[in-house]
């Protein structure tokens, strides 16, 4: 008998009941982010027309306060670079065989269970539930992957739908942000541009040209000894990482940050003493330890039991070894092997192959590093019925109600309340 897994959803009830539109479910993607706190957030963006929904808050399985899916891992994040050498690549190996080996343990019998079409399943459970004809959906990142395959296993069944920083559906799975090498370096650069602004607080060097090399001579000397950040021992693979995250937002308060994490690193590069600051400590003690295991188990779990991964190390090798000629720093971050490669059972089904023409707005910024503009413009192809708003010029990932950009938020708003997508793609300026 196929088992069953509890959901956990906060709900909240519209307030303008006489011109209630209906219910809409949230998803903060990851996969594996909890949703349970999106729908205050939600209705503060909405504005007016948040009254007029109830916004659901849906844990989906494995995820967050529903069915507890945690693999035990030493580590957080499991995404690191491949590094310089083929024995730092074997290192690789060891360690996401291992991943791979401690989820069986614990969970073997589940994991066949953890994947996003049984998630829309559960969506469609929660709308049956609550005796709801069609549901409206707002989803971001995996989120809008999530949505897309909501629309195409349940057609006929939503109402408005938007689809935040949507990636390829095509892609998505256990070598999805392969290929995101140009965007990765374009963000890069920019950012470099902005620290060498601010090279009179920051330090870093006052031309883009020398912020970059002090990052080069970073990865340099984290390739010669792990550097010493506060209690954290941070690697030549996982400097990529950081570099690859922190630099794709574009807004100032995020620019300052990541800039300061930057100089935090540099410090350490340098041998002298490194103070992580409580936002650096907090991003490092995710990825290095196993208070990141919680969140990360279950996001593999849904990427692996989404799509089969090659089981041959030798193929993530060669495309190392391929990319690193064009990309020298992202192009082992964005091939590197995952623990999927290892994973103990294979996809229960077959991908989702999204081809419908569910109306749908697309968000998406044109500098996304994670789910690309490209993506994006694939996902709108795919969705025949949906139409693309483009925040022009932008690095960001997450955009309405998050970003801070009035026109896409007054954009999604009226669709929201009216349900009329635009007559056009529309566009938004940063």
């Amino acid at each position: 008998m196929k088992p069953t897994f509890p959901q956990v959803r906060a709900r909240l009830p519209a307030t303008d009941r006489a011109r209630r539109i209906g219910t809409m479910v949230l998803n903060n993607g990851g996969p594996g982010e909890s949703t349970l706190g999106m729908p205050l957030r939600v209705r503060a963006a909405m504005k007016d027309v948040g009254a007029r929904y109830d916004l659901i808050g849906l844990d989906p399985r494995f995820v967050g306060r529903s069915t507890p899916l945690d693999c035990g891992w030493p580590i957080g994040r499991w995404i690191r670079s491949a590094g310089q050498t083929r024995a730092r690549f074997d290192h690789q190996v060891a360690v996401q065989r291992d991943l791979a080996e401690r989820c069986a343990r614990r969970h073997a019998d589940v994991l066949p269970y953890a994947n996003t079409r049984d998630t829309a399943r559960d969506i469609d459970l929660v709308r049956r539930v609550l005796a709801e004809r069609r549901i409206s959906f707002l989803g971001y990142s995996y989120g809008a992957y999530l949505g897309a395959v909501y629309t195409q296993m349940f057609p006929g069944r939503t109402d408005r739908v938007v689809l935040d920083s949507a990636g390829d559906p095509r892609e998505w799975g256990p070598r999805a942000i392969q290929g995101t090498e140009d965007e990765a370096e374009r963000a890069l650069r920019g950012w470099a541009a902005w620290a060498a602004d601010r090279h009179v607080t920051y330090g870093l060097g006052a031309t883009p040209a020398r912020v970059l090399a002090t990052v080069t001579a970073i990865v340099a000397a984290a390739q010669e000894r792990p550097l010493r950040v506060g209690p954290h021992e941070v690697d030549e693979q996982t400097i990529p990482y950081l570099l690859s995250v922190g630099s794709g937002d574009d807004r100032p308060a995020a620019r300052a940050e990541f800039t300061s994490t930057v100089r935090t690193l540099n410090t350490a590069a340098h041998g002298r003493p490194a103070d992580p600051g409580p936002g650096l400590d907090g991003l490092l003690t995710f990825v290095l330890t196993r208070a990141g295991s919680p969140l990360a188990g279950p996001a593999a779990a849904i990427v692996c039991g989404d799509r089969a991964a090659p089981r041959d190390p030798g193929t993530y090798w060669n495309d190392v070894r391929r990319s690193r000629a064009r990309h020298p720093l992202f192009g082992p971050l964005k091939n590197n092997i995952w623990p999927c490669a290892f994973w103990p059972s294979l996809p229960r089904e077959r991908p989702t192959r999204i081809g419908n023409a569910t109306p749908a707005l697309i968000v998406s910024a044109t500098g996304d590093t994670a789910t690309t503009y490209e993506g994006s413009k694939a996902m709108h192809r795919a969705l025949t019925g949906s139409r693309l708003l483009t925040l022009r010029g932008t690095t960001a990932h997450g955009i309405y109600g998050e970003y801070g950009n009035a026109c896409v938020d007054a954009e999604v708003n009226a669709y929201l309340a009216t349900g009329v997508l635009p007559a056009a793609n529309p566009g938004c300026g940063p």
